[in-house]
């Protein structure tokens, strides 16, 4: 059957149709999964942690987290994504009950950081390994658009809907109740994939002849040495890092930071759902802008220099006015947006090396988004005790500027729409 014919709307969305499911599956799971996200560290705050063990522990769940994407490329490519998808919701589902009838009852730190901790490891298997699927699965002049989408479902549920959700079960259940509804959440994603999906591609080891045969050691140590063997792939790992490690770091101390100039918990998660829905909604949009006037023109301008202005705007606006909660909202919105701006470095990845290492460059793509889960947080907690907030925002505002910098010097490719006719990404091409 011709896919194009039998689901024109999608064809024409960006999306791909055996994957349509898909989406929707990775939407519900971390819908879940950003049910806690912005409530977590106050509630360990008011239940016996400090803030500071608090943010030791979620930087611990950073780590996993990176662990978790490192292999949510590497295992896609030895058995395919639907199994590592699978896997990810098992572990996310068994740790998630450890932590909270046992970690969260008994007040134990140790107990916490380890349940809580280790269930990092599952969110990346489950969301990254379906965009690795993507990749693999739609067709090339949909893959800008399609990652686009993924984006959308991902950070629909992390944290926007998922915080949205969190606003009205705290009110009627209590904080403590909203955590098994987040694990029914995720459970539901988790039956939709495994029932839903049908697609041939995800269900088998993605290797080329060529790598087939090879150990499975070998296969994994690929995902890794590629990064001195492709230079430009570990810059584009650094824009990645980049990309979220300041995301990341808000939810550490935004919760507080907008309490402080007078906003309620109730406020505050409807500022970040209408930050995340608006941003969110911008994702497939700027996957198309990026395919018609090039990627790296999109991740240089509008994700790296527009997301240092946004962020700070973000943070000092509400200072300047008093915490008015409407020019709140606008300039989170605008961050929301800019972020968007980082969605073509998934094509870029893929592109700066030839077709039997695309595998290990997702991989990579993967585990940079994962860094950046812990970077956020640790940054934070070294950088407020030298520098105070201050610091740490303008460390973040730079940073940004700096993954500018790297793209635009350094990100170049003939595959990019943009540089089709730039000589300079022609001999990029040559000399790698």
């Amino acid at each position: 059957m011709n896919t194009t014919s039998a689901h024109p709307l999608l064809n024409r969305l960006g999306i791909p149709p055996s994957l349509a499911w898909g989406y929707v599956a990775v939407l519900i799971f971390m819908i879940g999964d950003g049910v806690e996200s912005n409530y977590l560290a106050p509630y360990l705050e008011r239940n016996g942690f400090s803030l500071d063990i608090a943010a030791t522990v979620i930087a611990f769940y950073g780590i996993t987290v990176t662990l978790g994407s490192w292999l949510a490329g590497s295992l896609s490519t030895l058995y395919g994504p639907r199994r590592v998808m699978m896997l990810g919701a098992v572990i996310w589902i068994v740790f998630e009950v450890l932590f909270l009838s046992f970690a969260l009852p008994a007040k134990s730190v140790a107990l916490t950081a380890l349940t809580y901790g280790l269930r990092g490891v599952a969110y990346p298997m489950f969301a990254y390994a379906f965009l690795v699927w993507i990749q693999a699965a739609a067709p090339a002049d949909m893959r800008g658009s399609a990652t686009g989408w993924f984006w959308l479902a991902f950070t629909g549920g992390l944290p926007t809907l998922g915080s949205l959700v969190a606003i009205f079960s705290i009110k009627f259940v209590g904080e403590y109740a909203t955590f098994w509804l987040s694990l029914g959440l995720v459970t539901l994603g988790a039956l939709i994939m495994l029932l839903a999906v049908r697609e041939r591609t995800g269900s088998a080891p993605l290797l080329d002849d060529a790598h087939r045969n090879q150990g499975k050691m070998r296969t994994l140590m690929g995902g890794i040495d590629i990064l001195w063997r492709r230079p430009r792939i570990a810059a584009a790992a650094v824009v990645r890092i980049i990309n979220t490690t300041p995301y990341f770091g808000f939810f550490i101390f935004l919760p507080g930071f907008f309490t402080k100039i007078g906003f309620s918990q109730t406020e505050y998660l409807t500022l970040i759902t209408i930050m995340g829905l608006v941003g969110m909604s911008f994702n497939p949009i700027v996957g198309k802008l990026s395919d018609r006037i090039g990627w790296r023109r999109v991740l240089t301008f509008f994700g790296g220099i527009g997301s240092a202005i946004s962020m700070l705007l973000m943070v000092y606006v509400p200072q300047w006015s008093d915490g008015n909660f409407f020019l709140c909202v606008v300039f989170a919105c605008l961050y929301g947006i800019t972020l968007c701006g980082y969605v073509p470095a998934a094509a870029l990845f893929s592109s700066l090396c030839d077709k039997k290492d695309q595998g290990n460059a997702m991989a990579i793509y993967c585990f940079a988004a994962g860094l950046s889960t812990f970077f956020g947080p640790a940054l934070y907690g070294i950088l407020n005790a030298l520098l105070g907030t201050s610091g740490v925002i303008w460390t973040y505002a730079s940073l940004y500027i700096v993954s500018a910098f790297i793209s635009w010097f350094w990100l170049l490719s003939p595959l990019d729409p943009g540089e089709q006719n730039n000589p300079a990404a022609a001999r990029v091409a040559v000399s790698d």
